[in-house]
């Protein structure tokens, strides 16, 4: 008797261990490209919920105070999508290199998603552009 107890207990507790939540994104690296000042900077990490448990997303974080994120606020369950949305500033003119970090109930806990492109400001063209003329010329 004392070893069906024991074999039904490693078989439950195997069980456990196995059911996990998944996550897996679509890409985890989302390219602006060349933006304009002041363009819209939301764009969106898709993922999946491959595992066989509710996934849920505890806290999203980024590495600066220009880039804000904004999780889902219920579980994903298993098969399901979700998506995380991020809105980066883009009234600042500057290469963009952020990371943002995802921390789940997910196999892997901790993720960490980036961005990258530039902000340009179209009204002030470089000192190449404007000089169609040279100093002899002017």
């Amino acid at each position: 008797m004392k070893h069906l107890i024991t074999i039904l207990f490693v078989g439950l507790f195997s069980f456990a261990v196995n059911a996990q939540a998944k996550i897996e994104f679509k890409t985890e690296t989302i390219d602006y490209g060349t933006i304009e000042k002041g363009a819209d900077g939301v764009r969106v990490f898709e993922f999946t919920n491959t595992g066989n448990e509710p996934l849920v997303i505890t806290k999203v974080s980024s590495s600066c105070g220009c880039t804000i994120p904004k999780k889902p606020k219920d579980p994903i369950l298993p098969g399901k999508t979700g998506e995380i949305e991020v809105k980066y500033d883009t009234n600042r003119v500057n290469p963009i290199r952020k990371t943002i970090t995802v921390q789940s109930n997910a196999e892997t806990p901790t993720v960490a998603l980036k961005i990258k492109g530039e902000v340009i400001d179209p009204s002030k063209a470089s000192v190449l552009e404007k000089k169609d003329k040279s100093i002899v010329q002017q």
